[in-house]
């Protein structure tokens, strides 16, 4: 019979325990994960609670034909529009409007006041994501 040395016993249990139990010091690493794309209201945060990254935060929203988001801004964040169904405009302040039809996606600079609006006959539906933006 083989005798295995206390010593590699207790390695092995030590290496077997870090790999599976993470230590208080680190830091959780950010999850994958999926969200329905269901929104009973016209805006419906999609990642609630604190965000896993360093600030991104997103969004579902659904407008009826006309209807806008109205003007606002993100600050310093940039922020992406995913059109998923229906056309629209998003209307940045001092920048000639982008219009777009589903499927589509936006960019809105950082320090922008912008809206976005309905112009289709059907329900505009988009995904937006807003993060903060590299400091140059």
């Amino acid at each position: 019979m083989k005798r295995v040395l206390p010593t590699a016993i207790t390695t092995t249990s030590i290496a077997l325990f870090l790999a599976v139990v993470p230590l208080s010091s680190q830091t959780s690493r950010p999850q994958p994960l999926t969200l329905p794309l269901e929104c009973p209201k016209g805006d419906c945060p999609l990642l609630l609670g604190a965000p896993q990254t360093t600030g991104m935060r997103s969004g579902f929203v659904r407008l009826k034909p006309g209807e806008t988001v109205g003007w606002h801004t993100t600050g310093q964040n940039e922020e992406t529009l995913v059109i998923l169904r229906g056309q629209g405009e998003a209307l940045i302040e001092g920048q000639p409007k982008l219009t777009f039809v589903a499927p589509r996606l936006a960019y809105i600079p950082p320090a922008s006041r912008h809206n976005v609006a309905n112009t289709g006959k059907e329900p505009l539906e988009y995904v937006y994501v807003v993060a903060p933006a590299k400091t140059q």
